[in-house]
């Protein structure tokens, strides 16, 4: 039975965030994102039981948070935590749904080692190079609601399963807001995978 929603963050509601966080409104502003989505969600449905993790995501409470949920949503801005998240879900034979937005780009994918292709198996490490951050190079509200639809979506197939539904696993779905067209892209599974070719015992030591 699936009836639980995870919500994970260490942050507060700013002004800038109310664009594209539908959860939240000036009333939040300044209070913990945490509680305020909890609080909306419970307004909207209060038979689903959610839990809060007012905290940073690390190597030390990773596998901690993550290990009571079957599917793993990644929303997250920096590479560091989405490369954590691959790692713990590996080791916790989850599977992930990832997203990623900047300027006018969307990102989806399915991410579940004993599947498909991992993380890692599309981008072994972080970029080398300079990438600016949301804030610098502008994020769309409109794009956050597309991408976070389609990651939804994915839950959804992953959740009901059988052969009519068809998760992007091993697939990059990609979308251009400016003309919206959009296009998908096969990743194959990397057998050198410095990640997902390991024993689960090998992975991300807390």
């Amino acid at each position: 039975e699936f009836r639980r929603v995870l919500f994970r963050s260490d942050d507060n509601v700013d002004i800038s965030n109310l664009q594209r966080q539908i959860l939240f409104d000036m009333k939040d502003a300044g209070g913990s994102k945490v509680k305020a989505a909890k609080a909306h969600l419970e307004t909207l449905n209060p038979d689903i039981s959610i839990s809060c993790f007012a905290e940073r995501l690390d190597a030390s409470n990773a596998l901690r948070i993550m290990g009571g949920y079957d599917v793993i949503v990644d929303g997250t801005d920096n590479f560091a935590t989405k490369f954590l998240i691959n790692d713990a879900a590996i080791k916790l034979g989850k599977p992930v749904v990832y997203g990623s937005i900047l300027g006018f780009e969307g990102q989806v994918s399915v991410f579940w080692a004993k599947e498909g292709p991992c993380y890692r198996c599309l981008y072994p490490a972080p970029p080398s190079g300079y990438v600016p951050n949301c804030a610098e190079a502008g994020v769309i509200g409109a794009l956050a609601g597309i991408i976070g639809s389609v990651q939804s979506m994915e839950v959804i197939k992953l959740v009901v399963g059988g052969p009519a539904f068809r998760p992007l696993i091993g697939k990059l779905w990609i979308t251009d807001a400016r003309t919206m067209q959009t296009s998908s892209f096969a990743i194959p599974k990397n057998p050198a995978c410095p990640v997902c070719s390991k024993t689960p015992e090998d992975i991300i030591r807390s």
